[in-house]
């Protein structure tokens, strides 16, 4: 069995605490008030006149093409006026009231891109063990109870989530603008976009299907792990039998439930935008990043004594998926964003404007890099897969890749240009990678860490590649 070694535990709690004190500074340092907004930018001028004078550019041109966007789908002129009055802010009320509603979503922006993206994490490992399960595989069963602790965040992670969403449901933030929109074209709210999407973007709607996303992830895990739990105690096949039909038939309810997830958790921030390829290309990033993480926590367990069953042939195969994901993560957003963007239909290219030249230019091209050039130039080599330390190093990058891409998904449509990588976004970064961390090295406790009853472990023992 398993202990989770104290300094572990300490780790985690500590990484919980400091993170908890920054996601505090983040709420408490974040303006209250349009004169709070005026006096931020008003320092920011002074300190950055020109990055400040750039920003202002960027914004004024995003205004102008989203009031052409506009006006084009409701069969309305533009003119030179119209883009002159979307360009001066100035004492714009409303623009200062957009702008506070930007500052006041940093907080909240900031927890929602480590929450989703360690939650997605945990539910992509459920995908990869399952997918084990339903192909009978030969060589992983070693590797089973890592996956299983991955997959233990999945339920206090889901919990945190439904919390947040309901806290946006109530009003309590800005991250869903179209919460806050009507389809009714009198109203002083009307939103064209709702036209044709409040009959899926409403508020009761997107709390159900949460609902039900959550319940599909935790029940599917809880009945292939209480079978493999079985299994080991009776050793009868009927339990490896039940895991293998639960595994085949989760793996078809999560792709239907991830693709309705991705377009309510991550697409409707940009409500106006919609890409038919998105919710594979949400899961591609989050599967490489699931594979990751169960390579390093085999890593991990392997260098402290533990899984001595695991061999370097295990370790290559993990990173061989690792490339082969990284591939896959490539080729969507490659096919994503060059349809788009060399389309360049104003209603799609907006998404991309503010990623490719604007303000996440850095981020977005650094992500690829990360993402794509990092794991070519290093995981290609078939060698350099069975050396763990190098494995290491290129998850810890490709983990760092992936988050950004989280936070280049999320933050424009939320904060604007007025992101920022500073207490805030470590903080919560820090707070849920320890949560993560306890729950999931904890959840290793509950079981031996070799599944001794599985037809296929003494295939496992023997993997050789």
């Amino acid at each position: 069995m398993y202990t989770f070694s104290s300094r572990l535990k300490t780790f985690s709690l500590v990484l919980i605490i400091i993170g908890a004190l920054g996601i505090g500074y983040g709420f408490f340092t974040a303006p209250k008030t349009v004169d709070d907004v005026k006096a931020m930018m008003h320092d920011a001028e002074d300190s950055h006149g020109a990055t400040a004078a750039e920003h202002a550019e960027v914004d004024d041109h995003a205004s102008k093409v989203v009031h052409e966007v506009t006006g084009a789908i409701k069969g309305e002129h533009t003119t030179e006026n119209d883009h002159a009055a979307a360009s001066e802010h100035g004492d714009d009320a409303g623009h200062y009231e957009h702008v506070l509603m930007q500052a006041q979503n940093r907080p909240w922006t900031a927890i929602y891109v480590p929450m989703i993206f360690f939650l997605l994490i945990s539910v992509c490992a459920l995908v990869y063990y399952a997918i084990q399960r339903a192909a009978s595989a030969g060589w992983s069963p070693v590797l089973f109870r890592v996956m299983e602790g991955v997959t233990g965040y999945i339920g206090i992670g889901s919990l945190i989530v439904l919390a947040f969403l309901v806290a946006s449901a109530m009003h309590g933030n800005h991250m869903f603008a179209w919460m806050y929109a009507s389809a009714d074209p009198t109203a002083a709210n009307f939103d064209f976009a709702m036209e044709t999407k409040d009959w899926w973007l409403n508020i009761p709607g997107f709390l159900i299907r949460a609902v039900i996303y959550v319940s599909i992830w935790i029940g599917f895990r809880h009945f292939i792990l209480k079978n493999s739990r079985l299994q080991d105690e009776s050793g009868d096949l009927k339990y490896f039998k039940r895991s293998f039909n639960l595994s085949v038939v989760f793996l078809v309810v999560f792709l239907v439930s991830e693709l309705f997830m991705a377009f309510d958790w991550l697409m409707s921030i940009d409500h106006h935008w919609f890409s038919q390829l998105y919710s594979f290309y949400v899961f591609a990033s989050m599967f490489v990043s699931a594979i990751t993480v169960i390579a390093l926590v085999t890593i991990y367990l392997r260098s402290r004594g533990f899984l001595p069953q695991v061999n370097d042939s295990h370790i290559h195969d993990l990173a061989k998926y690792m490339f082969a994901f990284s591939i896959f993560w490539t080729y969507l957003w490659y096919a994503q964003f060059m349809l788009q963007w060399y389309a360049n239909i104003p209603e799609e290219a907006t998404y991309f404007y503010p990623r490719l030249l604007g303000e996440y230019q850095p981020l977005f091209i650094g992500m690829l890099i990360m993402n794509f050039v990092f794991p070519i130039l290093v995981l290609m080599n078939s060698d350099y897969k069975r050396i763990p330390w190098f494995v290491v190093l290129a998850g810890l990058i490709i983990l760092t890749g992936h988050y950004l891409d989280v936070f280049v998904m999320v933050a424009p449509g939320t904060v604007g240009s007025h992101w920022h990588f500073g207490i805030p976004e470590i903080g919560a970064l820090l707070f849920f990678a320890g949560l993560f961390i306890f729950v999931v090295f904890n959840s290793l406790t509950k079981a031996p860490l070799l599944p001794k009853e599985n037809p296929f472990i003494k295939e496992s023992k023997v993997f050789h590649y």
